[in-house]
């Protein structure tokens, strides 16, 4: 059994997707829509940059969504293959979970485009910058995590976010909170602490304001029914129900990405190989997760091409 799987924000980078761009007409008919239904052009941000502007979170989100469904639309139209007839279950990081239901169907190109866009928006706007951090606990598990979130909060927000492999668990937070949590982490086992470099702390209570924003759009926007089922980063399990879609992608805008259980039911439904569309950082937990496993990460034509004759 196989899952297609697309990764989250902090896989952007400048240049990405420009070589698919110039060799398939499948892919250049995917950022041309993205363009179109962003009024901007995010596909020239993304091939040129300046940096500075690609990293903000609102062109972030739309174009790293973008480069993964222009890598598996390649697939699908110049390898003739079908996402329901090769992939049993998809899944994303945080966003990618847009970029998940997009590519089975359970929303359009344009109205995914539309939503990350308002995402990223709407979750810079619910904090101020510097008022919250995240971090990421190198060397703990969950239940490391949570002990040191709980000892830095001291009344604040401090709490994981990011469930990601066994040795990675991102926290998130009012900024005094996860700088506590940085200082102590060792303290506790984690092997080392790192603040990310965000602008807002996603994926903790005090997003409840885009999360809001989300469930109003959210209420508004087509959802169909999709092709396989899509793993929810809140619950670590298979929807297929539009309507529990669109409640569970409410949920995660405050909620905890559960990626390490989402990899380990996805294992134990029987998916022995997972394919990551448009990025290099899922495969390697997936493999840090579920060891016996085969991950890869599909990028360049070369690795379209190679994952075609496999499949």
């Amino acid at each position: 059994m196989r899952a297609f799987i697309f990764p989250g924000q902090g896989s952007q980078a400048i240049g990405m997707g420009h070589a698919l761009n110039a060799a398939s007409p499948a892919a250049r008919a995917v950022f041309q829509e993205v363009d179109e239904a962003l009024g901007q052009h995010l596909s020239k941000l993304m091939f040129e940059g300046p940096a500075d502007e690609l990293i903000l979170t609102a062109n972030a989100q739309p174009a790293i969504m973008a480069n993964a469904i222009a890598t598996l639309r390649v697939l699908e139209k110049e390898g003739g293959i079908r996402l329901a007839d090769k992939a049993d279950y998809v899944a994303g990081h945080s966003l990618g979970e847009y970029t998940a239901l997009c590519a089975a169907g359970a929303f359009d190109l344009a109205t995914t485009a539309r939503l990350l866009r308002l995402r990223g928006e709407v979750m810079q706007a619910a904090v101020p910058v510097g008022v919250g951090a995240m971090a990421a606990l190198l060397g703990a598990d969950l239940a490391t995590a949570r002990e040191i979130a709980d000892a830095a909060a001291e009344g604040e927000v401090c709490t994981v976010a990011n469930d990601n492999d066994p040795s990675q668990v991102v926290i998130s937070g009012a900024k005094a909170a996860i700088d506590r949590a940085i200082a102590i982490a060792k303290d506790y086992g984690a092997k080392r602490a790192i603040a990310l470099p965000v602008s807002a702390p996603f994926h903790c209570p005090m997003m409840q304001p885009a999360a809001d924003a989300m469930a109003e759009a959210l209420r508004e926007a087509r959802i169909d029914a999709p092709l396989v089922p899509v793993f929810a980063n809140v619950t670590a399990s298979p929807v297929s129900d539009p309507d529990t879609i669109r409640q569970k992608l409410v949920e995660q805008v405050t909620g905890m990405v559960r990626w390490r259980e989402s990899v380990l039911a996805m294992s134990e439904a029987g998916v022995d190989c997972f394919v990551e569309f448009g990025g290099k950082v899922l495969a390697p937990m997936v493999k840090r997760t579920a060891p016996d496993v085969d991950a890869i990460s599909v990028i360049s034509m070369e690795d379209i091409e190679a994952l075609a004759k496999s499949l």
